[in-house]
């Protein structure tokens, strides 16, 4: 079959950036197809290999590819698959003579991109080819603004642009401007340390030296070593005298990781540094005066710690005049995007690769995920799929197994606790009493038990005395 020349008046830069690959075993179809396409204005590669064609799309030579295939054979869509899994971003435009709407439809719901029946129709060729170039100059252009939104958001290491994370970057910037004392709070993995290297950063003190203490990973005789120094011969093994962060970091700023997780003695010694600016090595009586910055970070409740006893209320007052809440993930998900193209440009230049971005299904899992871990956990993610990834895109195969078999989360899911059986119905009931304002016939017949069930799993639970107050009035 020959085609007609098909003469354009004018060729785009955008047509001549896309190569089609034409995968068809009939020599002249294929060169008449093939001049055809270079009329239009594409330069086309053309091949009767399969193994060929899939080859060019690994490489990421093509991105657009029209395959003639038959309908009388066992699996007439055994190309598509094979080449959906080379790179699942890929536009695959199916051709055959044996042209039918079931055909279509079924291709189309596989993965492919059209179905054209054979005679091609030229016109709806070109709309096809021409649609297929503008969408993938409308990717580079919106990849090019993506890259200045992120060196445009990106705040000293720390990306976001949800109202969240824009309101912790003003706060930051606020609070790095005084020399006070602040504590960050937020879940494990949010980006504390993150945040106390920004305030560092931008404050008065930005060229003296910051100390970074992780607290939870020291036994308290090596913290207070490693925080305030000690003397030769102070205990086993302090072979030579050795100064502590406080003294290192004299004049500038010492960040104290997971400061919740240090003993009430040491609490002590850290609220003599707060109040008197002094610190005494282990083992010497010789006391020193230092000028440091003390920036704290917990994901804690401390003030739940010091209503149980187990952190001084003193030294919480002293940290939390200044307080900055870090927000975790889960309530940020419109950043996810953009942290996703921070870690693949990161782990790009890392490994030595060019993963352009991630498959609608990978992007859709990772919106759904409640992201436990936080940003660290996402950033796990991405650094493993870059090394797994063989194409241009991170696939959904590409994830860690507990994201590709991930169940649906229900609503509520992210509130969800481990509870006991017994706690279950204790809430439970209480929310329904709430419901019916008191009204414990109601409550009692919405919960399937008898009234005096009701009254005895309200003595049970010590409530009875309290809504006695709200059943007098209601009918019983």
């Amino acid at each position: 079959m020959t085609y007609a020349p098909y003469k354009t008046v004018e060729v785009s830069t955008v047509r001549s950036t896309l190569t089609p690959c034409i995968f068809d075993d009939d020599p002249a179809e294929r060169d008449s197809l093939t001049a055809l396409i270079s009329d239009m204005g594409y330069e086309p590669v053309c091949t009767s290999d399969p193994e060929e064609a899939l080859h060019l799309i690994r490489l990421g030579r093509c991105r657009l590819v029209l395959a003639s295939i038959r309908l009388d054979v066992q699996d007439p869509y055994e190309f598509l698959a094979r080449a959906l899994r080379c790179d699942p971003g890929i536009h695959l435009i199916l051709m055959a003579a044996e042209y039918t709407l079931e055909a279509a439809l079924e291709a189309i719901r596989r993965g492919a991109a059209d179905f054209l029946p054979k005679p091609l129709d030229h016109l709806r060729l070109k709309r096809t080819l021409d649609d297929v170039a503008s969408l993938y100059d409308q990717r580079r252009r919106v990849r090019a603004l993506e890259e200045q939104l992120l060196k445009d958001l990106e705040f000293h290491g720390i990306i976001g642009k949800s109202p969240a994370m824009l309101e912790v970057f003003d706060f930051a910037r606020k609070v790095a401007r005084h020399y006070t004392n602040v504590l960050l709070v937020g879940p494990t993995g949010a980006g504390k340390e993150l945040v106390a290297r920004a305030v560092h950063q931008i404050s008065p003190v930005a060229q003296q030296r910051l100390a970074v203490c992780n607290c939870s990973a020291l036994v308290d005789t090596l913290l207070e070593s490693q925080l305030f120094g000690h003397v030769r011969g102070a205990f086993t093994g302090a072979t030579d005298t050795r100064p502590g962060l406080f003294e290192y970091a004299n004049g500038g700023t010492v960040f104290l990781d997971e400061v919740g997780e240090t003993s009430l003695a040491m609490q002590a010694k850290l609220l003599r540094v707060i109040q008197n600016r002094e610190i005494q090595r282990v083992g010497s009586p010789e006391i020193k005066q230092v000028n440091v910055r003390l920036i704290a970070a917990t994901n804690r409740d401390l003030r739940a710690e010091v209503l149980s006893g187990r952190f001084r209320e003193d030294l919480f007052y002293r940290l939390s005049s200044i307080q900055i809440r870090i927000p975790s993930l889960s309530e940020r998900l419109e950043d996810i995007p953009l942290l996703v193209q921070f870690f693949l440009k990161k782990y790009n230049d890392a490994y030595g690769k060019n993963i352009s971005g991630l498959t609608r299904r990978a992007q859709t899992i990772l919106l759904q995920h409640p992201w436990p871990g936080n940003v660290r956990e996402l950033e796990n993610v991405i650094s493993t799929a870059c090394i797994t990834a063989t194409g241009d895109f991170i696939d959904l195969s590409d994830l860690p197994e507990h994201l590709q078999h991930r169940s649906p989360r229900l609503p509520g899911d992210e509130d969800w606790q481990p509870l006991s059986l017994e706690e279950v119905r204790k809430s439970h009931i209480q929310k329904v009493l709430q419901m019916c304002n008191g009204n414990r016939l109601r409550a009692a017949q919405i919960l399937g038990i008898g009234r005096t069930s009701l009254y005895r799993y309200l003595k049970r639970d010590g409530y009875e005395g309290q809504l006695r107050a709200h059943s007098t009035g209601a009918a019983a």
